[in-house]
């Protein structure tokens, strides 16, 4: 076993008492509408065994054999209510049009999930949840990673996926996702992350603990990674970071260390090329520019 597998399952341990990953994934499918440039399933995924798990599927109209497909992400933000339709309605930090359109048009499938708390899975108290699963030994955080690794298990089950060409993407929560996904399997092949590359040392550092939800707390975790170690698994697989200089759960000299350690792993690994970490002069939000750099990385690298 080669180092950085045993990281990927030392990061993994960490994240609490999870379901097993043997047990089959299942889906049903709800509806099938038709969009202007994509064809939508409604599903709903049995991932974890405790509860169900609604999903959106994007499929580009027309296509033509297996299609590339985006691992997307929803954000926070505290809108409990919008989940997965993040990806088909877009979000006030998002620029238009929405990423299911937008991939769509580039020709790449999307599958995006309800998380715990969220669209169709929301109702409780996020405070109590992270409460009532670590009396249980669980990690909410762990539990929400859980659900997204095993919604990458169903995406391989599909014969209309691509599965040598799956990518990762996400604002904000989704960020974090994309890249803690991204570290802990190698089936992503390409991450994107937008606005929450977060160093945990600069937050501390800059007072900035309380800008993030109780979720993304991990007992112990500082013991055993850095963000910029949990990261460092991702290479030499390509990865987009894009980040505004004036946002306050991405400290900027967090950002510098992160990217020094990045450049530094990524040439080791002679593949420079495939690290970029972009700044731009806005807080926690996407813009235009950003969104070109996504679409433009996404279509170089996957």
């Amino acid at each position: 076993m080669n180092s950085d597998e045993e990281r990927r399952q030392e990061l993994y341990s960490l994240l609490g008492v999870l379901p097993s990953r043997t047990r089959p994934v299942k889906a049903q499918q709800i509806s099938r509408e038709l969009a202007d440039t994509y064809v939508l399933e409604k599903l709903v995924l049995d991932l974890n065994g405790i509860e169900p798990v609604p999903a959106y599927f994007s499929m580009p109209l027309n296509a033509d054999g297996p299609v590339p497909v985006i691992l997307y992400n929803h954000a926070h933000g505290g809108a409990y209510d919008i989940g997965k339709d993040e990806l088909i309605e877009g979000r006030k930090a998002l620029q238009p049009p929405p990423y299911a359109e937008a991939l769509s048009h580039a020709g790449y499938g999307a599958l995006c999930i309800d998380t715990w708390l969220f669209g169709e899975r929301r109702g409780r108290d996020e405070l109590d949840l992270f409460k009532e699963m670590l009396w249980q030994g669980r990690v909410l955080w762990g539990m929400m990673v859980y659900d997204t690794l095993r919604a990458l298990d169903y995406l391989e089950t599909r014969e209309d996926v691509d599965a040598h060409r799956i990518a990762t993407l996400g604002l904000s929560m989704g960020s974090t996702m994309a890249w803690w996904v991204a570290g802990l399997d190698q089936r992503i092949k390409v991450c994107v992350d937008l606005c929450c590359l977060t160093d945990f040392h600069a937050l501390m550092d800059t007072n900035g603990l309380s800008g993030h939800g109780i979720y993304y707390f991990v007992p112990n975790l500082l013991l055993h990674f850095t963000t910029a170690e949990i990261n460092a698994l991702i290479a030499p697989r390509p990865h987009l970071s894009l980040a505004g200089r004036h946002d306050r759960l991405t400290p900027v000299a967090g950002l510098d260390r992160i990217d020094r350690s990045m450049k530094s792993t990524y040439r080791a690994k002679a593949a420079a090329e495939c690290w970029q970490l972009k700044t731009y002069g806005v807080g926690h939000m996407e813009t235009a520019a950003m969104r070109h750099e996504v679409m433009r990385f996404l279509e170089q690298w996957l």
